[in-house]
């Protein structure tokens, strides 16, 4: 399909860039999580929770942004999703909640059990949230059954593949690398040299399951790399992609972390291009009934709507990015645990 630059297109990339947003800030807050129970000491795990004490709750803004800008720009597909995808949402919210629970009562009480319970919780929870969005992500891939209707044809097992299982072990190994870079940027002294021996293992984790997610893509949805055959020029974003993701282990081998962590942004920004050059104009695709997919023109509110929210998220996004940027600045420099902290 030959691509036009209007406000359906437009809303498409804004959405994107909502939720890539979103993937690098929540990010490093799930890998974070997903390594918690790794660090023993308590003194350690408190310092873990507090790299992202101040910013953690902020992070998702971006996720209800995104979610309200798909609302109101494709309507069909906020319905379609939000009922298919129900039960995977009950529980990605239940992960949210108790994620948001477990940092904030964890420190409250001194005896062990109480903060091994809730560090179990928010690491669990860190993980299932990580895991649930690449699921949800694989299912775009895979396509998922919708009817004449734009309705999901389904059940919650539909869901449930090998390849969609790989795209959320995928999903939680980005994050981990992610969030190992972000906590050896924000600590110092022994758990930072700890947590820094660690970040190699998380790329060569990553690495794996990127690889054979690639391939797997590759052998049987090759409708996902339609476009980079009609554009060749596209394949710079893949080649992006790698040089970012090979440039960290070089930055964290000569110490420059925050270098380390811009790489490891660059690289969910460029996955993120890919799947979406590779789905547009697609947003959910219908599986085994193509006709039926929902794109950026068929579930896309009216033309008015689409121009006034625009303006509104013109307004609106700068005071989200400002609000994210002065937060950042405010708590920037390494960890120092006092009695205000978690």
């Amino acid at each position: 399909m030959e691509f036009q630059f209007d406000l359906n297109t437009i809303w498409f990339i804004l959405i994107g860039i909502l939720l890539t947003g979103y993937a690098i800030l929540d990010g490093f807050d799930l890998g974070v999580g997903a390594l918690h129970l790794l660090v023993k000491d308590d003194t350690d795990r408190r310092i873990m929770i507090n790299s992202i004490g101040p910013v953690w709750d902020g992070n998702e803004v971006w996720l209800v942004t995104g979610g309200g800008a798909l609302f109101a720009a494709f309507p069909h597909v906020y319905a379609t999703v939000f009922s298919g995808f129900y039960i995977a949402l009950m529980l990605l919210l239940f992960g949210l909640i108790f994620r948001a629970i477990a940092i904030e009562f964890r420190s409250k009480q001194p005896m062990k059990w109480w903060r091994q319970m809730w560090d179990v919780a928010f690491s669990v929870s860190s993980i299932l949230i990580a895991l649930l969005m690449g699921v949800a992500l694989g299912n775009i891939i895979t396509g998922i059954p919708i009817d004449a209707e734009k309705e999901f044809a389904g059940i919650f097992f539909t869901l449930i593949n090998p390849y969609t299982v790989l795209v959320g072990i995928t999903t939680v190994a980005l994050f981990m690398m992610h969030g190992s870079i972000y906590v050896v940027m924000k600590t110092e002294g022994e758990l930072h040299n700890k947590i820094r021996s660690w970040v190699n293992n998380t790329i060569i984790f990553f690495v794996i399951c990127y690889v054979t997610t690639t391939m797997y893509t590759l052998i049987y949805y090759p409708h996902m790399v339609q476009h980079f055959k009609e554009a060749p020029w596209l394949f710079i974003i893949a080649v992006l992609n790698m040089f970012a993701i090979a440039n960290i282990p070089r930055e964290i081998f000569h110490g420059r972390d925050f270098r380390a962590f811009l790489s490891s942004c660059a690289s969910i920004v460029a996955l993120l291009a890919l799947f979406a050059v590779g789905l547009f104009p697609n947003i959910v695709l219908s599986n085994p009934n193509p006709e039926y997919s929902l794109t950026i023109y068929n579930a896309a509110s009216s033309q008015k709507t689409l121009n006034i929210m625009l303006i509104v998220a013109i307004i609106g996004v700068p005071f989200v990015l400002a609000y994210t940027i002065s937060i950042y600045w405010i708590f920037r420099g390494k960890v120092k645990l006092d009695k205000m902290s978690y």
